[in-house]
């Protein structure tokens, strides 16, 4: 199997949970290399995410590892043999690797959640208000550049799955752009907060308990939870977290968010209100 030059974050999750399988049964690369009959040096590229595994060497490394989890195995077996070409393949080459491999990570997600500080969710944002918000956190970038970027976020959108959404009032006041942006990119939530798979709830400047709960991040579900992902967000892409402690914080993180803040109906009213402000 050829080596990968640049894997996805989709091929490192799978090589990240090959390698903590082998070290929690206790086994060396090589000892690993050894029982599957195959060179220390493509243990060494499978756990890196350089190379592929076929379903037959999965299932064999995972019987070694004694690793008794079908669930989780089969799960392991589907990322290592997905070969479906997304829609954000378009833009390989075009944006920075994190931006593919965020869509990809929302295109598989059982549901996602945000939490939101400063900005609106990308998933979210009108056109208009993306552009703002790329504009000012590079200014470097090209008209045609920010387009591209504005085109790919635009597109996420249109994906539809179970999306918890907690904005904080400061993102909903701040004007990335104009009045009119900002007029737009609240009607748009209202809109947003109608649909059927998404639940938007508001925290107030006004409500207690929300210091020290406060880090913006998306929550993707993957197929198990120990598959889920925390992506945080970056002015060149996203940082993608996976660790099981970290996971945890962040599940807790997000319920200390949601219970400081506004239900959905008042929420939406908390948004009318605003927008009628501008």
């Amino acid at each position: 199997m050829s080596t990968r030059r640049e894997p996805t974050a989709r091929q490192l999750r799978l090589a990240t949970e090959l390698r903590r399988l082998r070290d929690a049964a206790g086994l060396t690369a090589r000892e690993a290399a050894t029982l599957l009959g195959v060179s220390n040096v493509q243990i060494s590229q499978i756990e890196a995410g350089l190379s592929g595994v076929s379903e037959q060497r999965l299932r064999r490394l995972a019987s070694h590892y004694a690793c008794t989890d079908d669930e989780f195995i089969d799960a392991l077996v589907a990322m290592a043999t997905d070969r479906t070409r997304g829609w954000w393949e378009e833009y390989r080459g075009l944006l920075p690797t994190p931006f593919l491999d965020l869509a990809e990570l929302e295109q598989s997600a059982a549901f996602l959640r945000d939490v939101a500080i400063l900005f609106v969710p990308g998933r979210l944002q009108t056109a208009d208000y993306a552009r703002a918000v790329f504009s000012s956190r590079l200014p470097g970038l090209t008209d045609d550049e920010i387009e591209v970027r504005v085109r790919h976020r635009m597109q996420r959108q249109e994906r539809t799955v179970p999306h918890e959404v907690v904005i904080h009032e400061a993102a909903l006041r701040i004007r990335v752009s104009n009045r009119a942006t900002s007029k737009a990119q609240l009607a748009r939530l209202l809109e947003f907060s109608e649909a059927d798979h998404i639940v938007l709830r508001v925290v107030p400047f006004e409500l207690d308990d929300f210091a020290g709960a406060s880090s913006t991040m998306t929550y993707a579900g993957g197929p198990l939870p120990k598959l889920d992902t925390v992506v945080r967000d970056a002015p060149h892409g996203s940082v993608f977290i996976d660790s099981e402690a970290q996971l945890n914080t962040y599940r807790t993180s997000f319920r200390r968010v949601e219970a400081a803040s506004f239900d959905a109906d008042r929420s939406r009213e908390f948004i009318c209100k605003l927008a009628q402000e501008l």
